[in-house]
């Protein structure tokens, strides 16, 4: 049976954390003994850890990460290199924060061994049109540097094959801010046999978003010269 590892970066999620992984655990069922939900849980000033210490009870293969960086991406990198390491098949990936839908999990996992990758396009956002905006932003200055067109880059709702996950992550350095990107950035660029695939995207659950307009901002700016340097590369 295949190796399924689900990974959640997770950051001041108290008001969502155990609902999040209730909701997302029994999608394990039905896949290897060896599958995993993973969540990354390092710099949280709240009660995420403390409850996911207390889920691991009653979720023997509920694993967490407490020696990543503080940020998004880096903890994003360091799910991946643990999926990657601990031999899964597929890693599927999702935010903590309860802004996607476990159902709509079935039908990526229906297609798996069709595609490389198969990846959220969030059509409608709950998060509101500035963050909606943003996005169609990346998307632009990604056809521009790399030529591809992406409705959605960033979708915290992915499933990959592991195989072809190891072959783009290590282009990039460990502490990089937008990984996801870069990913279906690379996916699109090489011709990995990828889909993409509309999915809801509800409103914060609960708790503050730790990423506001302000801080997306710097990141973006930084993002354009690291953008340069990738392309570089792939040449």
């Amino acid at each position: 049976m295949e190796i399924l590892y689900i990974v959640m970066p997770a950051y001041n999620e108290e008001e969502n954390i155990s609902n999040v992984v209730k909701s997302w655990y029994p999608l394990l069922d039905g896949k290897s003994e060896n599958s995993r939900l993973v969540v990354a849980d390092s710099g949280s000033t709240d009660r995420t850890h403390a409850i996911l210490m207390n889920l691991k009870k009653d979720y023997p293969k509920l694993e967490v990460l407490t020696n990543t960086e503080k940020q998004h991406g880096p903890k994003l990198i360091a799910l991946y290199d643990y999926a990657i390491k601990h031999k899964a098949d597929y890693l599927f990936q999702t935010d903590s924060d309860g802004q996607t839908n476990p159902e709509e999990f079935n039908s990526f996992w229906e297609q798996r061994k069709e595609y490389m990758g198969i990846f959220g396009h969030r059509i409608k956002r709950g998060d509101g049109n500035m963050r909606a905006f943003v996005e169609k932003v990346v998307c632009f200055i990604l056809k521009i540097y790399f030529g591809v067109n992406l409705p959605d880059a960033n979708a915290p709702f992915r499933l990959m094959n592991v195989h072809t996950l190891e072959k783009y992550l290590y282009k990039l350095p460990e502490n990089y801010n937008l990984p996801n990107i870069m990913i279906t950035t690379y996916y699109s660029y090489y011709h990995e046999k990828m889909k993409f695939c509309p999915i809801s995207f509800k409103p914060r659950q609960g708790g503050k978003n730790s990423i506001n307009i302000s801080k997306i901002v710097k990141i973006g700016w930084k993002a354009v010269g690291d953008f340069k340097k990738l392309k570089k590369e792939m040449k």
